[in-house]
């Protein structure tokens, strides 16, 4: 094909390619909602094709599943109950405890309610006996649930680091939370802030973070006593997948970790800890040594590992009864949620559109401690683009010159091509590159130019006719 002005503005081969690949072009920079649902799955089709992966020994889980049901009673159970697995989990060697359940309300207790009462009732008699006040005040330490998971998590030989979650809008709920409650919330969480913040220039420094309303903490009892939070919101996709993680809310003035990189900084003993920011958004976070990217709002792409169950999973009923051999939890994370129907966290994952939503923490979590991140790092927009523009540059090169079958043939082993590199990149180097809209350029290519040699065919062979008719009509007279 000849470039030429004249070319470019009729209908030809290269008039149609070049505007085939600058429509493609114009919509993967503009994003057309259905290609970036279809690119989306073909994301969560790689990690099928990669199978799984083992993960880092490091993570261990502790579950309320069934099991624990059955043999405990329903939930929510007592917080006492919850103090004597800390105990146990300490015992044994557990370097971070981290909840992904929230003690967000006092205990229901009973029996401190019976406490209360009869205290109640022996003040109203006017009942004057030492003893028996001190009775009463010893009867409600024993009785007070809070107070034993306090003290189990102060005495705690583990880091116990405590989940939360960020309201992320007033509109969500049906009430108010008056800003002088806000604020007691903020300051319960205000522990687990990132400690510091290094803008690149003036510019960085106006970069907006995602934003939430109000967080609901732990009671204040508890934060008191833990070393650390982190919240544990996750953000699904539209098609209800969750496919990053949020590393940074803001929420007042500062900035705070999830629950996964919170229990990280514990297990590797505290070290720097910087959120980096450039004037095209925030580039990651500094943990130590290590550096985990993320995307401009300061998510992470999560690496799935499998399918749930990828990580182990050990009943809190058995640990609770000492079935679990010694040592199973010395140095881990242990991470403490539930997976038993009807009370857990469901997501929907790449590999599974029931999964539970501590396996995403412990997924995190396995990234960051093996530095084993998915990116899609800012020249794929720029090869994609290339490879937009290739691909229907040699479709529009040499699919004129050739016959059906050998026309056929090269836009099919283009489109493998493309596809097998794109997998091959993701699977080897952890890379995630735009597969929908080259692979369109091709079949609109294709398309476009078999269409037109079929009907510039069809034009020939008519005028061909009417040629010879003419000649024909001519020779008869």
């Amino acid at each position: 094909m000849r470039f030429s002005l004249k070319s470019l503005f009729s209908i030809n081969p290269f008039s149609l390619t070049f505007f085939t690949i600058l429509l493609v072009v114009v919509l993967f920079r503009v994003g057309t909602p259905i290609l970036t649902m279809i690119e989306l799955k073909t994301y969560d089709l790689r990690f099928l094709s990669r199978g799984q992966v083992e993960p880092t020994p490091a993570v261990v889980m502790a579950l309320i599943d069934e099991k624990s049901l059955d043999t405990e009673g329903r939930w929510p159970w007592p917080r006492s109950k919850i103090a004597t697995l800390v105990d146990i989990l300490s015992a044994d060697g557990a370097k971070v405890i981290g909840f992904d359940i929230g003690f967000l309300e006092p205990d229901e207790n009973s029996q401190l309610g019976f406490i209360d009462q009869f205290g109640q009732r022996v003040h109203s008699l006017d009942i004057k006996n030492r003893d028996l006040a001190d009775f009463i005040d010893e009867s409600k330490k024993n009785a007070d649930n809070d107070l034993a998971l306090a003290k189990a998590i102060k005495n705690s030989s583990a880091t116990i680091v405590l989940g939360y979650f960020f309201h992320m809008n007033a509109a969500t709920l049906n009430y108010r939370i008056e800003q002088k409650e806000i604020e007691q919330q903020l300051q319960r969480i205000s522990v687990s802030k990132y400690p510091l913040i290094i803008y690149e220039d003036q510019e960085a420094a106006a970069i907006p973070f995602i934003r939430a309303y109000a967080p609901e903490s732990n009671l204040e009892i508890l934060t008191e006593a833990a070393d650390s939070a982190g919240y544990f919101n996750v953000f699904p996709a539209r098609d209800g997948v969750v496919r990053r993680m949020p590393l940074i809310i803001q929420d007042g003035e500062d900035i705070f970790p999830p629950l996964a990189l919170s229990c990280v900084w514990q297990y590797l003993d505290r070290p720097q800890l910087i959120v980096k920011v450039d004037r095209y958004g925030i580039e990651g976070i500094q943990i130590g040594q290590g550096f985990i990217p993320t995307d401009e709002n300061g998510q992470l792409l999560i690496n799935y590992l499998g399918p749930q169950k990828t990580f182990p999973h050990i009943s809190i009923s058995d640990i609770l009864h000492g079935k679990v051999d010694k040592g199973t939890f010395k140095d881990k994370i242990v991470l403490v949620g539930a997976t038993a129907e009807g009370i857990y966290d469901l997501r929907s994952t790449p590999f599974s559109p029931v999964y539970p939503g501590m396996e995403i923490h412990a997924t995190v979590i396995d990234n960051i401690l093996t530095q084993n991140f998915l990116t899609k790092p800012n020249w794929s927009t720029t090869y994609d683009q290339l490879a937009i523009i290739i691909l229907g540059v040699l479709i529009g090169i040499f699919l004129p010159r050739m016959s059906a079958l050998k026309g056929l043939l090269l836009a099919a082993g283009l489109f493998t091509l493309h596809i097998f590199i794109a997998r091959w990149l993701f699977v080897r180097f952890n890379v995630w590159l735009n597969i929908v809209y080259p692979l369109l350029v091709i079949v609109m290519t294709y398309t476009v130019l078999t269409v037109y040699h079929y009907v510039t065919e069809e034009r020939e062979k008519k005028l061909a006719r009417e040629a010879k008719r003419k000649k024909k009509a001519k020779t008869d007279e």
